[in-house]
Formats: structure tokens, sequence, C-alpha cells
């Protein structure tokens, strides 16, 4: 989360915030939780708004 904390400009106990609150694109494996920088991006491009569906991959 340090990376993403620094594309951000944000600290990073509000990362995990924002990947709480399901406003960051994440993927939980267990209790961790990991943030595909494609995804990240599309986020970003994306004016921080949600995807169409939600964030799991398609099958």
């Amino acid at each position: 989360m340090p990376e993403v904390a620094r594309i951000l400009d944000l600290k990073e106990d509000r990362v995990y915030a924002l990947a709480r609150q399901g406003i960051i694109p994440v993927v939980r494996i267990g209790r961790q939780l990991r943030i595909d920088p494609t995804k990240l991006q599309q986020w970003i491009d994306n004016g921080g708004q949600g995807f169409a569906g939600g964030w799991k991959k398609e099958a």
C-alpha cells in the first residue's frame, strides 16, 4: 500500500480506509489487500469512480 499512497499522494492509513469503504479497487486474499496496478490506473483515469458491475474479474 505504500506505493498506492505515493501514487495517490495520500497517507497510507487513508488508502486503507478507502479500500475498506470499497472506493479503491482492491482484491482481498485472506486478510491481505492487493491492488492491481492496471485497475488502479483505470480508476484514476475514470476520475475515481467505480466501474459498472464492480471490481470483480470477469469470467
